[in-house]
């Protein structure tokens, strides 16, 4: 690469090859549920259901259990009248049996009684009798009729003993969990969420609220980056501002590196003039210092800092212009959260679909590729299509909050309108 640039691809793996997975640890669930803390947690272990889900026949509908012989031909022009036996609410056993020419009153969940083999929708009834009593006088004209299963969720219809429910490397989102309960996983093996130190340096940086002095500027970059963090499937823990001293930010980050799994600092990382976090993180942590081929977010850090407890703790070094912080976020850090935290490598990366320029995404022949912000909608074409967001500056981060996806500009003249482009999906 021209100039000493090194290509992203490079820069990734260097990365990556760094940051393994995390080791498992059995998390423990409350009665029923799992906790919240496991939630964004990987499954290090194929989960194994050892319960029939649902455990036993019930129906999926409100309306009455029959048997199918006797609902043959019913229509609205000719409905079927059947005795009504009984009534069977979710929750309750089912220990009236439907003899022929009988039907039972059934709420959705219940169980299904012996000798009903399906379930006639109430829409489809017409009730006759006193509804607060069932003395056997009371009976239903069936006007629609319905086949052997029809209305009712067999034993194991969604899981059954032995199903593998989730593979390894599954994310434990709501509805994972939830599955977990209703086969009453009470624990299961997942990877640890890595937690990961973020912190800003600067003694320009307030985030208090007050007026601002002579060259301060508002501390931004934490905020966006704590929640990065925790977006990735990571715990972002919080270190707060460090003022431009060596000595003090030494500490922070060797207690940083005792307390997390990893380090996220912005700031500090380009080539040029002296830089309190360049000298403190060079002389106490094995680093590299990085020029990459894409614009923005050129300059980039990455290096292991050991620990007292002899662990090397993975630093990151994004650049202050939070555009770039953002991008090299993107595409270098949250891969190697992700996979510390026992992603797959298939989920490492926002997925990249091709969509349709709706206008020119200009560019000049410099040697990097160029990740312009976008926002990507749905076309009456059925193609995803994207805009620019005009400003593309790295310090222009009003305008880049509006993307919700990037486009990957190769090394050229850029993309005309109506021409195809990679972009990167930073909602999904």
């Amino acid at each position: 690469m021209a100039g000493g640039l090194i290509p992203i691809d490079e820069a990734r793996a260097f990365v990556l090859q760094r940051c393994p997975a995390s080791l498992a640890v059995s998390a423990d669930t409350l009665p029923g549920r799992f906790p919240a803390s496991v939630l964004g947690a990987v499954v290090a272990t194929d989960v194994v259901s050892a319960e029939d889900v649902p455990p036993f026949a019930n129906t999926a509908v409100d309306g009455y259990a029959v048997r199918a012989s006797d609902v043959v031909g019913a229509s609205t022009q000719t409905p079927v009248t059947l005795k009504v036996t009984g009534e069977i609410a979710a929750g309750a056993a089912a220990i009236v049996i439907v003899e022929s020419g009988c039907a039972v009153r059934i709420m959705t969940g219940a169980p299904m009684p012996a000798g009903a083999d399906c379930v006639v929708m109430v829409e489809d009834t017409e009730f006759d009798g006193d509804r607060s009593v069932l003395d056997g006088t009371q009976t239903v004209r069936i006007m629609k009729a319905a086949k052997t299963g029809d209305g009712v969720r067999a034993v194991g219809d969604d899981v059954r003993i032995g199903d593998v429910v989730f593979a390894a490397g599954t994310a434990i989102t709501p509805a994972v969990a939830a599955v977990l309960a209703s086969i009453n996983a009470r624990t299961a093996l997942v990877h640890h969420r890595p937690r990961v130190a973020v912190l800003s340096t600067g003694d320009e940086l307030i985030d208090d609220g007050s007026t601002l002095a002579p060259g301060q500027i508002r501390e931004s970059n934490r905020s966006m980056l704590v929640g990065l963090v925790d977006g990735c499937g990571a715990q972002a823990v919080d270190h707060g501002i460090v003022r431009d001293d060596e000595a003090v930010l030494e500490t922070v980050l060797r207690r940083a590196a005792n307390e997390c799994d990893a380090i996220v600092t912005s700031g500090g990382v380009s080539m040029g003039d002296y830089d309190v976090v360049k000298a403190v993180l060079s002389r106490i942590a094995d680093m590299r210092w990085m020029q990459i081929a894409i614009k923005p977010a050129k300059p980039f850090a990455f290096g292991l800092l050991t620990n007292d407890r002899g662990v090397a703790v993975p630093v990151f070094g994004l650049p202050g212009n939070p555009v770039s912080s953002l991008v090299s976020f993107e595409l270098l850090a949250r891969p190697a959260l992700r996979r510390m935290a026992g992603h797959p490598e298939a989920a490492w990366d926002r997925p990249v679909v091709a969509a349709i320029a709706d206008q020119p995404l200009k560019r000049g022949r410099d040697g990097k590729v160029h990740y312009q912000r976008v926002v990507a909608r749905f076309a009456a074409d059925g193609r995803l299509h994207v805009e620019s967001v005009r400003a593309q500056a790295s310090h222009q981060l009003a305008a880049t909050a509006l993307a919700n996806a990037i486009a990957v500009v190769p090394d050229g003249d850029g993309v005309p309108a109506g021409g195809e482009v990679p972009v990167i999906l930073l909602v999904t």
